[in-house]
Order: structure tokens, then C-alpha cells, then sequence
């Protein structure tokens, strides 16, 4: 037994343990729901879209939708290089995809494509070849992570969206891009739209500077 003048000690002690305890349990438990690009690969992975029908179908789509919104910048551009999406927006109904890019757009989207619209050509051009040169070499280091060997008789060099869509990005701006396309076009840009987007917000946009 413990003399009564040591009783407030052990007190304290079993309060401070009870305290990390809790401290530490809701650091893994955060750590535990912590969204990542590759959770979101699983998810992709393991669930077979194409097969889903009805509201699991939806239901699917939308947790999708939460996960990519809870990424931070940089892991949401990763996601979204990953291979596995084709595989998903290839099952997705027109309807569909322009339900998700709507429900995905980063905040600040619309300012973006006003601001983007004030460009003159050349600097569209230079802003769009900018943000494509990050992201072709952002996808070329994830899939050197990755160890991801091109087909035979295929190349490194695939460009992250077609050429159409880079000269109607340039020539037309992307408000009316973005109202004038199909889903379809809309889903093989969106990491352009989103680089564009990041390249505002740290100024880069605007002085058509390199910025990491």
C-alpha cells in the first residue's frame, strides 16, 4: 500500500499517462483517416466501378469526390497523374464526369479562369507550356518512383493532355475552354486546370516566373 502522502503523486502520474494515452490515440487515429494519394489508389483499385450500378454507383463516386478534396496541393496532383483514373472516367456516363470535376474543383477555380482570360496569347501560351513542363516532370518522377516501364514500342514522352486541347486552352482561354467542352475534354485537363490554378496562387500566373 502506498503511504497517503504519496497518494497526490500517483495521482498525477495516472492523470499524465491517461493524457498521453488520449494524446496518442487521436494521433493515430488521425493518422489512421488521413487522406493519401495512395489510399485513393487502393480505392481505385478495389473497387470496380464499371460493375456498380444504381446508388452504389453514386455512393462510390462521391467518396471519391470526399477523398480527393481532403488532399493537401501536392498530393492531389500525384492522384491525379496516377494511372488508375483512366481506367475509372473510362466507365464514367458524361453526366457522371461533369458531376465529379464540379464537385472537385479546387477553391478559387473561377477566379483562376478570369484571371487566365486576361492574358494575351503569348503569355497563355507560355503559362500553359510552363505548366505542362511540371507536370510532365512530376509524372515522370512518380513513375520513376513507381519503377513503371512504358509498353514495348511506346515512349516516355506521351504529353500529359493532347495537343488539341493545349492550342484550345491557348487560342480561346479557359472560360471558354471550360463551357465549351465536353466532360470528356474537361476530365483530360483537369491536372492542367489545376496546375494553372496552383501557378495563380504562388504568383508564378501572373510574372511568368518558375516557382517549386
Amino acid at each position: 500500500m502506498f503511504a497517503p502522502r504519496h497518494r497526490p503523486l500517483l495521482l498525477a502520474a495516472v492523470t499524465l499517462l491517461a493524457i498521453w494515452a488520449v494524446a496518442l490515440g487521436g494521433y493515430w487515429l488521425a493518422r489512421s483517416q488521413r487522406v493519401t494519394p495512395e489510399k485513393i489508389r487502393a480505392f481505385l483499385q478495389n473497387v470496380d466501378f464499371a460493375q456498380l450500378r444504381g446508388e452504389a454507383r453514386a455512393q462510390a463516386l462521391r467518396e471519391l469526390a470526399r477523398k480527393l478534396n481532403r488532399l493537401t496541393y501536392d498530393d492531389r496532383r500525384t492522384a491525379r497523374l496516377d494511372r488508375e483514373w483512366t481506367r475509372w472516367f473510362e466507365a464514367m456516363t458524361d453526366t457522371e464526369k461533369s458531376e465529379f470535376i464540379e464537385a472537385t474543383l479546387p477553391t478559387g477555380f473561377r477566379q483562376m479562369l478570369g484571371a487566365f482570360e486576361q492574358l494575351p496569347p503569348d503569355r497563355r501560351r507560355r503559362t500553359v507550356d510552363e505548366a505542362l513542363k511540371r507536370l510532365k516532370e512530376a509524372r515522370d518522377d512518380l513513375e520513376t518512383e513507381e519503377g513503371w516501364e512504358p509498353p514495348d514500342g511506346a515512349t516516355n514522352g506521351i504529353p500529359v493532355v493532347s495537343e488539341a486541347v493545349r492550342q484550345q486552352v491557348i487560342t480561346t482561354g479557359l472560360k471558354s475552354f471550360y463551357s465549351e467542352s465536353s466532360a470528356q475534354t474537361k476530365a483530360e485537363a483537369a491536372p492542367l486546370l489545376e496546375e494553372l490554378q496552383r501557378m495563380m496562387e504562388n504568383g508564378a500566373f501572373l510574372r511568368g516566373q518558375r516557382h517549386p
